[in-house]
């Protein structure tokens, strides 16, 4: 690295951090960033080859996780439990949904992180993909408004025909039409009038920004292609999507530091799970749609000068489940009532202040019907996965008919990772671990049988 661009990056992150005092009796503002298929190694400061400063310098002003994982390796699900701190069957979301063909959606009754900062006085806005149902002709859904945002401005799933000039957004239930420009630049723009318009000025506000990109199909401006190679060529294009939007970001980040001192509000980026690219997840197994760790884990920054700590970079497994009760530690709020979280509270691994030591109350957990493995836990350093003992079709669309099978089903070839010896899950280690195995295996059927008994019958049509 030159030493200019070290320089530029501490500059960065010299702005990023600001030089305001914090009022401490405000309640502190959310920014939330998510990218759309983005892999553990795309961005700069995870060792992508990527040119990403605006994220870089996020990271080095914050804390980056080197194992944090997404809440499924396929997008829905993954946003589902992003949202709500809960495992994404839980929530009524158990693949990526199809609005025409699914009734899954994301469940009224859920307590949203929306809706949870709302009961504290926030302005909420959700910009970007939703991908967590939207009504159809044939099936009546809740929109992101009746899950607590005050304004949104969403695509179904994709922007469509591609990044570049997308038809597909829709705010607060109009569709807009084509907009001419890049998807992740219209989503900040949008982003920004929101802010211009008031919010967060009388009150604090939470911003929940969900790009597109790189998800296909896709599209960016030649000029930042051109950094990555020929301007036809799909991974060059699939980089300057990233690049992009790191431009984007960069934009917003300005302007809410315009709006208010770096030390009141909380920036995260997270990426919804691995790359569809097998070269974008660096040494890991697996790719998208799998639960080897290519598919599930991803870039996990917190960035809030003066609160979590700075310039760190922090091995404790984590992820989007963790999302809703750490902003419940970190800005002192109490969690839904009566709810069981699946996430644990990040606040002792963020804040040196705390005084606390981080607890992980139940190991994470994935389930993904046509993923192979099926199944997944990671308890500390230990990667515990399985196949299903038990047959589903062979579409690869998500059949609410499948799940009683699912509910029901048991699970065979366990496989068991040492992941700091074994980063790369090459080795299972079952035999030569075996009361690990038999630990992690209770574990993981404790977790299952509580996820399963609570999700949704889309397949009886009286009731989710």
């Amino acid at each position: 690295m030159k030493p200019s661009w070290i320089a530029h990056l501490t500059l960065l992150a010299c702005l990023f951090a600001g030089s305001f005092s914090t009022n401490a009796d405000a309640k502190p503002n959310l920014v939330v960033l998510l990218a759309d298929d983005l892999g553990w190694k795309d961005i700069g400061c995870y060792g992508g080859s990527v040119k990403t400063p605006a994220l870089d310098a996020l990271a080095a002003g914050g804390t980056r996780f080197t194992d944090f994982y997404s809440g499924c390796a396929v997008c829905s699900p993954s946003r589902a439990t992003l949202l709500t701190g809960r495992h994404h069957i839980r929530t009524g979301v158990y693949s990526w949904i199809s609005d025409a063909g699914h009734r899954s959606h994301l469940l009224e009754r859920e307590t949203t992180l929306a809706e949870l900062l709302k009961a504290q006085g926030y302005a909420t806005a959700h910009v970007g993909k939703w991908h967590l149902g939207l009504p159809t002709e044939n099936f009546a859904k809740p929109t992101p408004d009746q899950h607590g945002f005050d304004h949104w401005f969403a695509t179904w799933n994709n922007a469509e025909p591609s990044h570049r000039n997308p038809a597909t957004f829709i705010r607060n239930g109009e569709p807009v039409g084509e907009i001419e420009g890049y998807s992740c630049q219209i989503v900040v723009d949008e982003a920004i009038r929101w802010l211009d318009a008031g919010k967060g000025k009388e009150q604090p506000f939470f911003l929940n920004v969900w790009f597109h990109e790189p998800h296909a199909p896709i599209a960016a401006p030649d000029e930042i292609v051109a950094d990555y190679g020929e301007v036809k060529n799909k991974n060059a294009i699939y980089s300057g999507t990233i690049a992009n939007t790191d431009r984007a970001i960069a934009r917003l980040l300005a302007k809410v530091r315009e709006l208010a001192p770096a030390e009141d509000t909380m920036v995260v980026y997270f990426s919804d799970n691995g790359s569809y690219l097998r070269d974008r997840v660096g040494h890991l197994r697996g790719a998208k749609g799998t639960n080897w760790d290519g598919g599930i884990r991803v870039p996990g920054i917190f960035s809030w000068p003066g609160k979590v700590a700075a310039g760190k970079v922090e091995a404790t497994p984590a992820g989007h489940v963790d999302l809703l009760p750490t902003v419940c530690g970190l800005f002192e709020f109490e969690p839904p009532a009566g709810v069981h979280l699946d996430g644990s509270d990040l606040a002792p691994l963020l804040d040196p202040a705390s005084g606390r030591g981080f607890v992980r109350h139940q190991p994470l957990f994935w389930h993904l019907q046509k993923s192979r493995p099926i199944v997944a836990l990671r308890d500390g350093r230990w990667s515990l996965t399985a196949d299903p003992d038990y047959e589903l079709s062979t579409d690869n669309l998500f059949r609410e008919e499948w799940i009683p099978a699912i509910k029901a089903g048991g699970y065979t070839n366990w496989q068991l990772f040492d992941l700091e010896a074994d980063p790369s899950q090459e080795t299972n280690v079952a035999a030569e671990h075996p009361e690990v195995l038999t630990k992690l295996q209770t574990k993981l059927l404790e977790i299952n049988a509580s996820v399963m008994a609570d999700g949704a019958d889309w397949h009886l049509p009286s009731k989710p």
